[in-house]
């Protein structure tokens, strides 16, 4: 047997991030653009806890503000993006905060958050009952990308 759970980021939280797929030249995608992002994470154990829970939610505090560290108004931007030197110029004159990443999109995020949310977990000891099993990001209600190993 095996129990699930979830822990949803909404978009109502306020993750306002922008970013662009630079690489995407024929596409609009290649441009600046934003989305207040939702996280969503799925986690699984074979036993529940002596509360009759998978996760206990309140203790994903840091999560959070990993998100919101992360995410919450900034700029991410690809490590190869060839304009680099231009947001780092933005960032210099205050008129953008950056969140330096590997790669940028829904997929790349959800990867990103899974395995920042895995070393958290191992460096904290959680709970090692528990598993996590897929990290999805939408940008809104008809696009979203997820992550699982």
């Amino acid at each position: 047997m095996t129990y699930h759970s979830s822990k949803m980021y909404g978009h109502e939280i306020g993750l306002s991030c922008a970013f662009r797929q630079w690489r995407a030249v024929e596409s609009h995608c290649s441009k600046l653009h934003g989305y207040a992002i939702a996280v969503k994470l799925e986690f699984e154990a074979e036993a529940l806890d002596h509360r009759n829970w998978v996760m206990d939610f309140g203790g994903l505090k840091a999560v959070k503000q990993y998100l919101t560290d992360t995410f919450d108004h900034k700029v991410l931007v690809a490590h190869d993006d060839p304009d680099h030197a231009l947001f780092n110029d933005m960032e210099a004159i205050g008129i953008a905060d950056l969140t330096r990443v590997e790669h940028v999109g829904c997929e790349a995020f959800a990867e990103m958050i899974y395995h920042w949310i895995i070393n958290w977990m191992f460096v904290n000891s959680l709970d090692s009952r528990v598993r996590l099993t897929r990290v999805t990001v939408s940008e809104h209600g008809a696009n979203s990308a997820a992550y699982s190993e």
